[in-house]
């Protein structure tokens, strides 16, 4: 049974706020955005076509405020509600109370938010469906002492995971003994702050593994298909930094493999919506069932540039009880897709959030360059949630199109005022192991956890602050040929 959603509640911010506004906008639906007091000049608010009010900066208090989210849509006569990706897009709690209060919750049911939420559980329940996990405790583990029998019986070194959440937080590797238990407090203390939930397992660390995840749509109706999948192993801080689709590890025989095992998981579960199945691959092809996130992933726009498919629209369309207007045959990807994550944040200081205000920015526009940002010059960054600012996305024929065209765009950002990783981005890109093909999850810590910038100023940055000079400083010259070079006056400059 089918049902018009004419208004969405955006229970988000930043970014994936105002790209989930975008497709809204395109299918002739109304927007509402929240705020905390913090965000009230933010970017997704003026984009929005109301905008409420819901606490304090405190992300607890607003965007973590169920009853806060509930009130607004109720406020502003909103039908639905969009989580997003972070805050209470996983929440079970919060999915089961939007559908108590008749409001649609654009994603999976509760139950199965719950289960797949519990890393633990849905390691067990994906095991006994078929799907090849990594050797790790599953739960019932009372004491210190078993968790340590447990370890040790599956060989250092190991890896301490959140068991509910995601993101790198509550994750810490253990090379031996004498560390598991400082790594298991440390990873219960992170995870209770960032999941309300300090629940931990224990998994075996693989070498040098690749993280591949395959999206995936299910509608109400039994039906289920894959999107191919994504690169995503190029991590720092055990998070994502760039991504891109298709894999260049994953031939066809993998890529069956693993799309069939996602649709048979997500089968076997009763998903509905859009999720993502994702595996860590080793040097022989064999991969291992990691996690399932129970939402739209922040890298999403590199499987629509490649597909074709606005996975918000099919979110949408899903969630108003609309069947899937495709099958698997139907999915043809073409060409290559690459996402780079810009952050206010510092490489050279171990990627360090670095809030403020930013004064110059400066986004690369062109054929196959796609930008999801939320921010704007003059925002002042604040330090109270992820720092995310944008998403920079290519689109080429081939792998080697698309990462020249990142390269470039790369080189055509500014950003002043806060620190970026774009020189961090534009240095990994351009690499021997990037350029191969052979980026593995422990790359950035073993070949640039010592980073420095040391590329030249970008043309981008130059060009911007020569007129800028020019604007600002120059003295109004007498005629048109009298008129003094910005580079000239560049040469005085120091950067």
């Amino acid at each position: 049974m089918t049902q018009t959603i004419d208004k969405i509640l955006i229970a988000n911010r930043g970014e994936i706020a105002v790209r989930i506004m975008r497709t809204c906008r395109e299918m002739g639906i109304d927007t509402v955005a929240v705020y905390s007091e913090v965000d009230r000049k933010a970017a997704h608010v003026l984009v929005a076509d109301e905008a409420v009010c819901i606490g304090p900066s405190e992300a607890r208090l607003s965007y973590l405020n169920m009853d806060a989210i509930v009130e607004a849509a109720r406020k502003a006569g909103a039908g639905a509600i969009h989580p997003g990706y972070g805050f209470l897009a996983e929440n079970a709690d919060f999915a089961e109370r939007c559908e108590a209060e008749g409001l649609v919750f654009i994603g999976p049911g509760a139950e199965v938010i719950r289960l797949l939420g519990d890393k633990r559980a849905a390691r067990k329940r994906l095991s006994e469906e078929g799907l090849p996990i990594i050797p790790g405790t599953l739960g019932g583990e009372a004491s210190l002492k078993e968790l340590e029998e447990a370890t040790l019986a599956m060989g250092y070194p190991v890896v301490v995971k959140a068991a509910a959440g995601g993101g790198g937080k509550g994750m810490r590797t253990v090379s031996r003994p004498a560390e598991l238990e400082a790594a298991l407090a440390s990873a219960a203390g992170e995870a209770l702050a960032a999941f309300g939930s300090g629940d931990v397992y224990i998994e075996k660390y693989l070498e040098a593994p690749r993280h591949i995840e395959v999206q995936v749509l299910a509608d109400t109706h039994g039906n289920v298909i894959h999107l191919i999948e994504r690169e995503c192993s190029a991590q720092r801080r055990h998070q994502k930094i760039v991504e891109e689709c298709p894999s260049p590890v994953v031939d066809e025989a993998l890529r069956k493999k693993m799309g069939d095992a996602a649709v048979m998981a997500a089968k076997a579960v009763g998903y509905t919506n859009a999720g993502t199945f994702e595996f860590l691959v080793d040097r022989e092809k064999n991969f291992y069932f990691l996690e399932v996130n129970t939402r739209l992933q922040v890298e999403h726009p590199v499987t629509e540039l490649v597909t074709g498919i606005d996975l918000v629209r099919e979110q949408i369309r899903i969630a108003a009880g609309e069947p899937l207007n495709r099958t698997q045959s139907d999915i043809t990807p073409r060409g290559h897709a690459v996402e780079c994550r810009i952050y206010a944040e510092d490489p050279a200081n171990g990627f360090m959030p670095t809030p403020g205000t930013i004064q110059t920015l400066v986004e690369p526009s062109g054929p196959g360059v796609r930008v999801d940002s939320g921010v704007y010059e003059g925002w002042t960054v604040p330090m109270e949630y992820d720092p995310i600012l944008s998403k920079l996305i290519t689109f080429g024929s081939d792998r080697t199109a698309a990462t020249q065209r990142m390269v470039q765009a790369l080189k055509q950002t500014v950003i002043t005022g806060i620190c970026s990783p774009v020189p961090f981005l534009t240095e990994l890109l351009e690499s021997e192991t990037f350029r191969k093909g052979e980026v593995t999850t422990d790359t950035i810590d073993k070949e640039l956890s010592d980073w420095k910038p040391t590329a030249p100023i970008s043309e981008a940055l130059l060009a911007y602050v020569a007129h800028d000079l020019f604007c600002r400083k120059a003295t109004p010259p007498a005629s048109l040929n009298e008129q003094p070079s910005p580079w000239t006056q560049l040469g005085a400059f120091r950067i």
